[in-house]
C-alpha cells in the first residue's frame, strides 16, 4: 500500500486517513518537490572521455589486444 502525506512540525502527516494498527512498521520515501526541474543528466562514458579519445598516436595495430605485452613484457596473444 502507498499513502501520500507531508511533514508538518517535524511529523509525517498522511493526506488521507488510514486504518493502520498501532505499531505498524512503515517506510518513508522522500520525494522531490513538485516544482523541481528534471534530474541532471549524467554524461555517457564516451562524453566524459571525449577530451582524451584519439590522443594516442603511433601505437602498434595490436596495442589493444596485446597491451600487457607492450606495458609489462608479457607474451603476445
Amino acid at each position: 500500500m502507498t499513502y501520500n502525506g507531508h511533514v508538518e512540525k517535524g511529523m509525517v502527516v498522511l493526506d488521507e486517513p488510514a486504518a493502520l494498527a498501532e505499531g505498524t512498521r512503515v517506510r518513508i520515501e522522500v520525494l522531490p518537490a513538485a516544482d523541481t526541474a528534471e534530474p541532471k543528466r549524467i554524461p555517457s562514458l564516451a562524453e566524459r572521455l571525449a577530451p582524451i579519445i584519439g590522443k594516442a598516436k603511433s601505437l602498434p595495430e595490436d596495442a589493444a589486444e596485446n597491451h600487457d605485452h607492450y606495458l609489462y613484457g608479457a607474451p603476445k596473444r
